[in-house]
């Protein structure tokens, strides 16, 4: 009996590292936003604080895209959300560039540059702790992240940039155009990039990840956790979850196709973090844009990753799943 009891004992104790060989690693993650553009954006940032089991947040960095409005309305919005997640205060939150990265990166120097908040801070996170474990999902205008590699070029090895833009091959793409300079830039890089395609009214994008106001109005009412002090919503009216902020987002948008629906972009590039399995990967020679034009480079040793062909359902499925069984990130200690 004593041998058996010492033996529990021993397996009480030796419980939690036991267990957690099997757990997989979080995401070290930086959020890179233009949150006000549209809806998609917030969509994506509560599914990521909403996933604490998945994601480590190291902060969210915002930069101003021309549909949004200025920097300070991206940064509101961003903390809108994080309210809501009870993440503001605890997960920090910087304001990025308002220009381009074309205007902006001869003024690197500056003491005050445009964008100085986020751009610092990615710098300091990428060279914490000399970990190469860092991912900048940028779900917007790639201004902050080509400043920061131009900045330190020696991050380029200390992170992996996966980005939601670009129609590729086709040209275009919204986050792509407000910012074709820093996209090249990158692409000339050697960091880590992967490119979550959006493909407009293309089944193998993200653009085919949609959902109708109808849906949305019937599942999202109440849902995530509840504030004690409700939000100021971008439209008016007060909130106290994400689901009825999300109801109100609904209610002030265009909507495209039939049904009519809306794609969110950008909760897609949150999933394929969480799990790889929802999309397709595939490795490319690197490609250049010249004059909205992609140009292929079959010779280029610098490859990058190519994201397609997304499980809607999955997707769509978990994120319901996550704000109704939700774990908020916790602060980094």
């Amino acid at each position: 009996m004593k041998t058996i009891i010492s033996s529990l004992i021993i397996l009480i104790i030796m419980y939690p590292f036991l267990c957690s060989c099997d757990q997989p690693d979080k995401v070290r993650i930086i959020f890179d936003t233009d949150a006000n553009n549209e809806l998609d954006d917030q969509f994506a940032l509560m599914y990521l604080l909403a996933n604490g089991k998945s994601f480590d947040v190291e902060g969210v960095t915002v930069n101003a895209t021309r549909s949004g409005g200025n920097i300070r309305e991206h940064y509101d919005e961003a903390q809108r959300i994080m309210k809501l997640a009870f993440s503001y205060d605890k997960v920090p939150l910087f304001k990025g560039a308002d220009a381009s990265f074309e205007e902006i990166s001869p003024t690197l120097n500056d003491a005050n540059f445009d964008g100085k908040a986020a751009v610092d801070f990615i710098v300091k996170e990428a060279n914490e702790r000399n970990r190469n474990d860092l991912v900048v999902l940028a779900v917007g205008k790639l201004t902050n992240v080509a400043l920061a590699l131009k900045k330190d070029p020696s991050i380029a090895s200390k992170m992996r940039v996966v980005w939601l833009g670009s129609n590729y091959p086709k040209p275009g793409e919204y986050n792509q155009d407000n910012d074709t300079v820093s996209m090249n830039f990158i692409l000339n890089t050697r960091v880590p990039f992967e490119m979550v395609t959006v493909r407009y009214g293309e089944s193998s994008g993200t653009d085919a990840v949609k959902v109708t106001q109808e849906e949305i109005n019937t599942r999202m009412p109440g849902m995530g956790p509840k504030t004690n002090k409700p939000i100021t919503g971008r439209h008016g009216g007060e909130y106290s979850t994400f689901g009825d902020y999300a109801v109100s987002l609904f209610e002030h948008i265009e909507y495209h196709g039939d049904p009519p629906s809306r794609a969110l972009f950008d909760l897609v590039a949150v999933a394929i973090l969480k799990n790889s399995t929802w999309g397709e990967e595939t490795e490319i020679p690197a490609p250049i844009l010249i004059n909205n034009q992609w140009v292929e480079r079959p010779q280029n040793p610098r490859k990058i990753t190519l994201w397609e062909n997304f499980n809607r359902d999955a997707i769509i499925n978990d994120f319901y799943l996550s704000l109704s069984n939700y774990h908020i990130v916790q602060p980094k200690l």
